[in-house]
């Protein structure tokens, strides 16, 4: 049993974790999640010792050992084989008393202990991590320095789940995996024999792997059992408990001080209203549920274009002189939402770069509308955009002669109105600088976006605000992307860059997550019959299309009755202000007036509320 006491932990001056406890099963699998900046790596930080609270204790089982995937990549001639087996020093240092050792007894206790940790099959129990994490062979022979960061970082992952700890801690594991890789770190994961504690915002991951989910918020962690759906509808329906109360306390409340302020200078009643006074102040305030205006995204519609956007016809990319993808035919259509899949290094963002005429076609033909914008979003963006500037500076360079009401415009779609406009790039998270650059390349209204990563360091309530976003934009989306719930829930067509070339996939993302595990693969006929035909994925594709729009025109119906809500709302709170004024209450007429206006606008309320009701179901009827 795992556990956390009352935990507090003060960084620079802030309290990050106050008075945590929690206690984590034995062998379970606990996926830790919350807003950026909660609190998640203290906590991790704490169980891994590299961090002394304030207060409270982590406890665990004595012996038990820690493994913490570390920030610094390996390095060195060593190959990636080497370097995994290396990580087991109990093994390496068995070895080695193995060969120098000559007392028979200890001898003896060497290899017993070899045995009893599988030390014979290290080697090929390494290969087969390495392989799963996309390391071929002849990849698993190279020296370290040949790869680069990302690709080091593998390989210390690796090495982290080689040695088979008895709490494996890891923080966010998939940020430098593809896919492929991602599906197979679930399954082994899934079978892994340990505890496992995971930072992580990938819902399908979570859901997958986990049997809890540790919730930070507010510096305070929940415990709830499942995964990440059955922790969302928990947690919908613990928040919709809670509004109720905030609801019903606030009433009570109004109606204690409506007393209190009525009878406290009467004399014959000014005990009783001391007594709810008192009353008033004992009432421990309940939060009502808010949502974070900050998790904002929303597009700019581009202009109306005429299909096809791009075709391609026997072409081919590379860099210099070396072709990467080969004997490309496809087509972009302004409605079309695709994936491409295929591990890293296979050449996505090539094809990516070509998409947005970063690189030009080596060979055969490649057409483009005269008029097409493409907005296309790479992790280097955020890595590029000046610590020392704000968003609003880095969008009035970017909309260079627009109205400064314009530029605060496109700034406040992407949630950073007002002050948060002002903020250095220094001080943003990692999520909110993924904003700020989304908000630049789409400053223009794109007719396409191209989006290589978008979800690293973005959390789970992020990512789907994302989701939600891409589902109302006009424009073609191409995706790029490790995260199987945004890829599932924001394409309808997939295409799988592998063998130096791109083809349409023609299964579904659940038969791509068998081909990569290597389940339940069709042969023959078997084959055959498992793929869709070419006018039926045309058919799917205009299916989505269809539903796009009308949840689209949906949800411009609701927002317009919200706006209707808030005004009405606004009208009959400046009412009830009015009638409150002692010089307008001494008029009879007046007030009569200000009554009968009240009547009207509560109507009118009324009916905008249910028109709002009636299209949010409308809303979810469409979208089950």
């Amino acid at each position: 049993m795992l556990t956390l006491q009352n935990i507090t932990v003060r960084l620079g001056g802030r309290t990050i974790i106050d008075r945590a406890s929690a206690a984590i099963p034995p062998g379970g699998k606990v996926g830790l999640i919350g807003r950026n900046g909660a609190g998640k790596s203290t906590i991790m930080k704490v169980m891994t010792g590299e961090i002394e609270p304030d207060d409270g204790e982590f406890g665990m089982p004595t012996g038990a050992r820690i493994g913490y995937l570390q920030q610094e990549a390996p390095h060195g001639t060593g190959t990636p084989l080497e370097t995994v087996l290396a990580a087991d020093t109990e093994r390496a240092e068995l070895l080695l008393a193995a060969e120098d050792d000559s007392d028979p007894e200890k001898l003896g206790e060497v290899h017993e202990r070899l045995l009893a940790i599988d030390a014979w099959t290290a080697e090929a129990r390494a290969a087969r991590i390495l392989v799963g994490l996309g390391f071929d062979e002849e990849m698993q022979g190279r020296p370290l320095d040949s790869y680069s960061g990302g690709w080091k970082m593998r390989v210390a992952l690796a090495g982290l789940l080689f040695t088979r700890p008895d709490l494996l801690l890891l923080d966010e594991p998939s940020n430098h995996l593809d896919l492929e890789a991602t599906l197979w770190l679930e399954d082994f994961l899934r079978a892994y024999p340990h505890t496992v504690v995971v930072i992580s915002h990938e819902r399908d991951l979570l859901n997958r792997v986990v049997s809890h989910i540790l919730h930070l918020e507010g510096g305070k962690p929940t415990l709830y059992t499942g995964g990440y759906d059955a922790f969302e509808k928990q947690r919908r329906e613990r928040l919709a408990q809670q509004a109720a109360t905030a609801v019903k306390q606030q009433a009570q409340r109004d109606k204690l001080q409506a007393f209190v302020d009525r009878w406290r200078t009467k004399a014959h009643s000014a005990k009783q209203a001391q007594s709810r006074l008192k009353a008033l102040a004992r009432m421990k305030p309940v939060a009502a549920a808010i949502e974070d205006p900050t998790l904002s995204f929303d597009f700019p519609s581009p202009a109306e274009l005429k299909p096809p956007l791009i075709t391609m016809d026997g072409a081919a990319t590379g860099y210099g002189d070396k072709i990467i993808l080969d004997g490309l035919g496809l087509r972009i259509d302004p409605d079309d939402r695709i994936a491409l899949l295929g591990q890293n290094g296979n050449g996505k963002t090539t094809l990516a770069r070509l998409l947005a005429s970063q690189l030009p076609a080596m060979k055969g033909e490649i057409s483009a509308s005269s008029k097409l914008n493409v907005g296309y979003f790479t992790q280097y963006q955020v890595e590029e955009l000046e610590v020392d500037a704000t968003p609003l500076e880095h969008m009035t360079r970017q909309m260079e002669g627009a109205k400064p009401g314009a530029v605060r415009a496109q700034l406040g779609r992407f949630g950073f109105s007002g002050d948060r406009a002002l903020q250095k790039v220094e001080t943003l998270s990692g999520g909110e600088r993924a904003r700020l650059a989304l908000a630049l390349i789409t400053r223009d209204a794109p007719h396409m976006l191209i989006l290589d990563e978008p979800t690293n360091h973005l959390d789970v309530d992020t990512r789907e605000a994302l989701v939600q976003a891409l589902g109302q934009y006009d424009g073609a989306v191409i995706i790029v992307s490790h995260d199987r719930h945004m890829v599932e829930a924001a394409a309808d067509r997939l295409i799988l860059v592998n063998n130096g070339t791109a083809q349409p996939y023609d299964g579904s993302l659940d038969d791509y997550t068998d081909f990569v595990l290597g389940r339940n693969q069709p042969r023959g006929e078997d084959a055959k019959q498992a793929t869709a035909t070419p006018s039926a994925r045309k058919q799917d594709r205009k299916a989505a299309a269809r539903q796009r729009n009308l949840e689209k025109a949906i949800r411009l119906e609701i927002r317009e009755a919200e706006k209707d809500v808030e005004r009405l709302t606004r009208k009959r709170k400046a009412i009830d202000t009015a009638l409150l004024d002692p010089a307008i209450t001494v008029d009879g007429t007046a007030t009569a007036d200000l009554m009968k206006q009240r009547g009207q606008i509560e109507t009118a309320l009324e009916a905008a509320e249910a028109v709002w009701m009636q299209k949010a179901d409308e809303l979810d009827a469409v979208s089950a």
